[in-house]
């Protein structure tokens, strides 16, 4: 455990920005975005180059009802010289054998995707760009280092001019082996080699990666493990063997974990064992032999013979490679030899184990799981080949997680075919991507759609305020005789009586003027039993009415004066007496509210369940309503904006399926494209769309996704909250029913959300800018400074809603300098304001 966690702190700093260049573990982003889903399908070529030969490889991925990979594959030689020689030459040479490879198989007409997996370390600055930092294992070409290889063989491609081929991705071995499990195994998510060397990668959450801008979704990182330890945080751990081996290696100091763990060290750490052991005279007899003390000379394969589940074939191997050594063993020195392999080979894995632990406890950390369900793929000539290893290996990882499920799988053609895997995915995401952002695109508006709703929207209201075309219009422009904001001489004692639901309040409201004027409020909600509701007017009128919405269906009321019904039900009582000075809307209200504590607010918004505005419009223009001195807030009932098809060319299928499932088909156009009540089925048919066109949640849908209202739009704020984003969208998903649903889902949702609720704001900022406009041209100025009140759920809180809609109405009203302030009860409060500020107007002698 000692280990794990040392190695979990040095990954911590591999991935962090400001420790990642001093860090001895790189943790490299591979650009790998995503392992495979299984709908990967098409042919795809691959070059596999890690060594003195390389392999190009064609690969037909089927996904026809079922997974199925056919592979073709021909592997060249790199002659010496070519190894040694100019970089050019070599990727001549390699754009040569692709060349005859294609002919060969009569598709050198065709431009097929290829992945290229090259196995050197190299600095990854895209999916299709990669820079060799140096050259290893025997190559020394010229003009290589420090170049992009991709670059590199297209350059030599294009040279021949007699084919043309698409390189879409650039990997290491080790994603090539995670990418080949995870085709076979959708949970496989972490990438293993133990052969020659040893490696790792894994999928990590793009917020952790902080070398990259970013911060949503998964990337597969390249761990270069191999380097654990070369900052010495395994000094203590190492012993007087691994240092004889590292002095001794071609690059001392450097990928010491790897040295305690590969095929390349194993056998040579075993025979400086073996040695030191004869020399001290507890082997052998103390008697040495030439081919023992030749470095190189006990081969890592021995091991895998020797440590055997058999004692007595193990001890029969022992017997046959020590004599190989000129060496005379007894059964004891065999015995002896057979205890040194089994600790080498036990220490390795069991290191390994340490550090795979870590990696496990990140995915788990970064999922939030209580329980991790994953899958290891893994290669590599040590974990294949040595049963012993593997064994171990698997024990002591599940002894040290215990609350992870983990699988380990072995890969088949890891580097070739996962690097048609890399390039079928890639593939497939770009061909899913331009498929997701075309239908996106249809939620998106340009500068000049806005501008266009905003000159929209201005024609409505002043149709809507002409008497002559009032009726025609969508935006109804209704008068509300209210003639003036608060301004700060208000005083005295006021009731408010707020009903908008099954329970209504009364309020008393105390307006102090003077330098620190203020309002206390005291009120008591009552509950309007359902019977009341529907009942008889006469019982109503004991409390109100209108036309009715919201459940109440009470008899008698529809089209009758509401204060007439309450005054009558007040004289019935007989014990008490009100002035009934007011009756207003929540749009009103809260202009008044905020207007109270700012002078400049001239403006009232309501974005939540609903939508609408009202503002102070001059009274020469309000043809309704005789007289033309002053002003008069107008309730411009905006949510209906759209009824008569001035929003037709922006309304998508979305929007069309949205309105015709309403309980008011054709009405409240505007209204369904930016409010709450509406956003969540917006998007919930977005997703359903995109999972019937196989672009999201593997095509599967889930039956409680098929309910109307089932993603509420509190979900679009909770989703977007910037930061534990991704686990909040994996907890809605689940709640949904998308118990399967990947890191990839995750982000899709969010972006669909993102879209959603920015062309809402858009849109109300568009209409905004259409209101302050009208207020500045009305009264003649270069530039107006004022205030808009604003309530509502939805613009409180959504986390980006408020600032793109300010942002839009900047854009839209450059000559407006526009002010925001939230309002606090504006319904109950403002009704209190309004009738302060008419008894005030009374007092004053104004009508």
């Amino acid at each position: 455990m000692d280990v794990s966690i040392r190695f979990r702190r040095e990954m911590d700093k591999g991935l962090c920005r400001d420790t990642n260049p001093t860090a001895a573990v790189k943790m490299l982003p591979t650009y790998v975005r995503s392992t495979p889903d299984g709908t990967e399908q098409g042919e795809f070529l691959a070059l596999d180059l890690g060594g003195s030969n390389f392999r190009v490889l064609l690969v037909k991925v089927m996904a026809d009802g079922e997974q199925k990979v056919e592979m073709e594959n021909q592997i060249y030689a790199i002659p010496e010289h070519l190894m040694r020689g100019s970089g050019s030459e070599l990727f001549d040479h390699i754009a040569d054998c692709l060349a005859n490879f294609l002919e060969k198989l009569g598709i050198k007409d065709k431009k097929l995707p290829l992945g290229f997996t090259f196995s050197f370390p190299c600095q990854q600055t895209k999916l299709d760009e990669s820079v060799l930092v140096s050259w290893t294992k025997g190559f020394k070409a010229s003009g290589v280092e420090g170049k992009d290889v991709v670059s590199l063989l297209k350059k030599s491609i294009k040279k021949r001019g007699d084919f043309d081929i698409d390189i879409l991705a650039v990997i290491n071995d080790t994603v090539g082996t995670m990418m080949t499990c995870g085709y076979d195994d959708h949970h496989c998510e972490i990438g293993l080699i133990v052969g020659t060397g040893t490696n790792a990668c894994y999928m990590e959450q793009m917020r952790n990666l902080e070398v990259l801008d970013g911060d949503e979704g998964r990337m597969c990182v390249n761990t270069e493990w191999g380097a654990f330890g070369d900052d010495g945080v395994l000094e203590d751990l190492r012993t007087d063997f691994d240092r004889e081996i590292d002095a001794g290696s071609l690059n001392p100091g450097k990928q010491l974990f790897e040295k305690m763990i590969s095929g390349m060290y194993m056998g040579e750490l075993v025979r400086l064992i073996l040695v030191r052991m004869t020399k001290e005279r507890l082997l052998f007899q103390g008697k040495t032999t030439a081919e023992l003390l030749t470095t190189g000379s006990f081969n890592t394969s021995y091991i895998y013979a020797i440590d055997n589940d058999r004692d007595e074939e193990g001890l029969a191997s022992a017997e046959k490679v020590l004599r190989g050594l000129s060496l005379d063993p007894s059964v004891e020195d065999c015995i002896a030899t057979q205890r040194v392999c089994q600790i080498v080979s036990t220490r390795a894995a069991h290191l390994c184990a340490a550090t795979l632990v870590a990696v496990l406890r990140q995915i788990r950390d970064n999922k939030a799981a209580e329980k991790l369900r994953t899958t290891i793929g893994v290669d590599g000539s040590v974990y294949k080949n040595h049963q012993e290893f593997s064994r171990r290996l698997h024990k002591m990882v599940r002894r040290l997680v215990p609350d992870c499920d983990v699988r380990f799988l072995q890969s088949q053609c890891g580097s070739g075919k996962g690097a048609a895997m890399v390039t079928a995915v890639a593939y497939r995401l770009a061909a899913q991507q331009a498929e997701r952002q075309r239908i996106l695109d249809t939620l998106r508006l340009s500068r000049e759609q806005l501008l266009d709703v905003k000159k929209r929207m201005s024609e409505e209201m002043v149709r809507g305020l002409s008497k002559q075309t009032h009726e025609q219009t969508s935006v109804k422009m209704l008068p509300t005789y209210v003639r003036s904001t608060p301004d700060g001489t208000e005083h005295g004692d006021f009731l408010a009586l707020d009903l908008g639901g099954s329970s209504f309040r009364v309020l008393l409201v105390q307006v102090q003027s003077g330098k620190r004027h203020k309002v206390d409020m005291h009120h008591k909600i009552y509950s309007i039993p359902q019977e009341i509701m529907q009942g008889t007017g006469e019982e109503v009128k004991h409390y109100l009415g209108l036309k009715w919405t919201k459940g109440f269906k009470a008899s008698g009321c529809v089209g009758q004066d509401v204060i007439t019904l309450l005054k009558a039900a007040v004289r019935r009582r007989q014990d008490f007496d009100l002035n009934f000075v007011a009756v207003v809307n929540d749009t009103v209200g809260t202009m008044m509210t905020c207007g109270y504590e700012d002078p400049k607010c001239e403006v009232g918004l309501i974005v939540g369940t609903g939508t609408n505005a009202c503002y102070m419009e001059e009274m020469q223009n309000i043809e309704l309503v005789e007289g033309d001195v002053g002003r008069m807030c107008v309730n411009m009932e905006w949510g209906a904006f759209g009824d008569n098809g001035e929003l037709d060319d922006f309304c998508t299928q979305f929007d069309h399926i949205v309105d015709n499932c309403s309980n008011n088909p054709g009405k409240q156009r505007y209204e369904k494209m930016v409010s709450g009540m509406y956003l969540g089925e917006i998007v919930r048919n977005v997703l359903m769309d995109f999972t019937a066109k196989g672009l999201l949640f593997r095509g599967k849908l889930s039956e409680r996704l098929k309910t109307r209202g089932i993603f509420e739009t509190k979900f679009l704020s909770q989703i977007e909250r910037d930061r534990l984003a991704m686990r909040q969208v994996r907890s809605i998903l689940q709640h949904l029913g998308l118990t399967s649903s990947t890191c990839d889902d995750s982000v899709l949702v969010k972006e669909v959300c993102s879209v959603v609720a920015r062309r809402a704001a858009q849109l109300c900022g568009a209409g905004l800018a259409a209101v302050v406009d009208k207020i500045r041209q009305n009264r003649n100025l270069n530039q107006l400074s004022i205030t808009v009140g604003v309530d509502g759920t939805l613009y409180k809180t959504h986390p980006h809603f408020s600032s793109i809609m300010q942002e839009t109405l900047q854009d839209l009203a450059p000559q407006c300098r526009v002010t925001f302030q939230k309002s606090e009860d504006g319904s109950g409060k403002g009704a209190a304001l309004i009738t302060a500020v008419a008894c005030r107007m009374k007092s004053e002698g104004q009508h």
